[in-house]
């Protein structure tokens, strides 16, 4: 079942408790990205310390609930401009409760090869995320079958990768 609009908005809001991603693209094309990542290629920053959004804010209040967000984004270097300038939103969503891990392959095998971009909502419900080869989203599914290999995913990801400002603060600058 794909998962657009009201029923993408439900299932991401009503998670119990925890909610987890999987992103394993060097490039998301988002039409509404596009004036931010032409400013913070001109040099625009944000400061991750004072930075708020909605999404900021969100990640602020699911903490306070006791839920927690988090992810593991799967990366090569040199980073591509695109996870440069996400790396700049990272370290503010990070500051607001956001668990975002980096797994650098550059040097070592990928422990994910072949693992797919997906949302795992409250380790029991899983939604396949799909893009085309630019990183244009073009749809959202609900996943039916057993979650138990997105789990071990999850596994992997979080005991192969390290939390976003160590890798950032060891050298592996954005």
């Amino acid at each position: 079942m794909l998962l657009d609009g009201d029923a993408w908005k439900s299932r991401m809001q009503g998670f119990r408790s925890e909610a987890w991603r999987l992103e394993t693209l060097p490039v998301y094309h988002s039409p509404g990205e596009d004036g931010d990542i032409r400013d913070f290629l001109a040099g625009k920053r944000i400061d991750p310390h004072t930075y708020s959004s909605a999404y900021t804010d969100g990640l602020r209040k699911l903490t306070a609930e006791g839920r927690t967000k988090g992810r593991v984004h799967v990366v090569t270097r040199p980073l591509t401009d695109y996870l440069r300038f996400e790396f700049m939103y990272y370290d503010a969503h990070a500051r607001a409760g956001d668990d975002i891990r980096i797994l650098d392959v550059t040097d070592r095998p990928d422990p994910l090869n072949g693992a797919p971009d997906f949302w795992l909502l409250d380790r029991s419900t899983v939604v396949l995320m799909h893009y085309a080869e630019d990183g244009t989203q073009t749809s959202r599914e609900l996943y039916e079958g057993d979650p138990a290999p997105f789990l071990e995913y999850q596994r992997i990801a979080v005991a192969e990768s390290v939390p976003f400002r160590e890798y950032v603060n060891g050298g592996h600058r954005a």
